[in-house]
């Protein structure tokens, strides 16, 4: 399965448009600004930078007349990246400290709260090898999110420094 979204230059769906159905690097050759979209399939990670930089949003199947109030947002989306439908099982190992040091967890479903769960502050490393994953700031889903594929990351620094305390897997009835 495919996903596709089709953007808007205005709100509640007006003026041009440009229908994505892959990874977009910088849509404004394709449109001035974008302030709603449909996404008609797939679930996609869009990012207020070109090149997939800056803040990222989850948007999942459904209407975004108004995505900017809906989730706080300051700038326009300028790229996104379709996220590949995953169907088996989910598996990601956390590490408390970077370079996969300190605690080490193992997960396979979604965890609202390191802390909680682990009694982990914190995670600053993990190895995503099975499901792609939402990783939040903040307990119970909240705040800055990240999009994790399959992949060693030794080191959140490099995205701003964030410490990721809840992840929640992407599941393929989100599709």
């Amino acid at each position: 399965m495919h996903g596709k979204v089709i953007f808007y230059e205005d709100r509640n769906f007006q003026g041009r448009s440009y229908e994505c159905m892959s990874d977009c690097a910088d849509m404004s050759s394709n449109l001035s600004r974008c302030h709603s979209c449909r996404v008609e399939s797939g679930c996609f990670m869009m990012y207020d930078r070109t090149n997939y930089m800056g803040n990222q949003y989850f948007f999942k199947r459904g209407e975004y007349a108004d995505y900017m109030s809906m989730f706080g947002m300051n700038e326009c989306i300028r790229s996104c990246r379709m996220i590949p439908m995953h169907r088996g099982s989910y598996r990601m190992r956390i590490y408390e400290r970077e370079n996969f040091g300190g605690q080490m967890h193992e997960m396979m479903d979604d965890c609202d709260s390191c802390m909680d769960r682990y009694r982990m502050s914190h995670c600053q490393s993990c190895h995503v090898m099975d499901g792609n994953w939402l990783m939040y700031e903040q307990p119970h889903y909240r705040g800055k999110m990240s999009y994790f594929r399959p992949g060693e990351y030794r080191s959140f620094s490099n995205m701003g420094g964030m410490r990721f305390m809840s992840m929640r897997r992407i599941m393929d009835s989100w599709y």
